[in-house]
Parts: C-alpha cells; sequence; structure tokens
C-alpha cells in the first residue's frame, strides 16, 4: 500500500493501512495479545494491537521508535512492568 502524508495519521484505523505487512516482533506466551508492528513506505513505523487489527494505529517516526527502543534498552520502561511481576506473584492483578 502506498501512503502519504497527509493520509496517514496517528489513531487511523489499522485496517486502512492493509492487512500485509504486519509482525509481531514481541509475541510470546501472553494468550496471543501482541503488538504489531508495519514499516510504512516513508519510514515510519505503525503499532496496532493484534486482539483489535482494525482499531487504532500508533504512528510513529523513525527516530521516535529509535528512541522507545534506546530507553528500553537502558531500562527506562523497567517501573513499567514492576508491579505486574509483583502481581502476578501474588496472583492478583
Amino acid at each position: 500500500m502506498t501512503t502519504t502524508d497527509d493520509t496517514v495519521y496517528n489513531g487511523m484505523p489499522a485496517s486502512d493501512l492493509g492487512e500485509q505487512g504486519w509482525e509481531r516482533p514481541w509475541s510470546g506466551p501472553n494468550g496471543g495479545q501482541c503488538v504489531e508492528t508495519k514499516q510504512l513506505a516513508d519510514g515510519r513505523v505503525a503499532l496496532r494491537q493484534s486482539t483489535d487489527p482494525a482499531g487504532p494505529a500508533l504512528i510513529y517516526t523513525p527516530e521516535e521508535i529509535g528512541a522507545f527502543v534506546r530507553g528500553v534498552k537502558q531500562g527506562m520502561a523497567d517501573h513499567l512492568t514492576r508491579d505486574t511481576a509483583a502481581h502476578l506473584l501474588k496472583g492478583t492483578r
């Protein structure tokens, strides 16, 4: 699918980006709830929830995705999973 800046926007229906090219780079043992990514023709990256493929797509520039990945690798998102892990160990959520 060929896209232009004025037709691709943050929050657009992911189904408008087509069904081809979506990947699950972070798939794991989470009951099928995965984040899917799609590299767009202009270099941006779209993200969608695998359980809602027609739902909203979040659109990021290569620089934004790069900053996110670097931050995760540096531990800047560890606090997002700390409470979840504690709840799982206690059997609550």
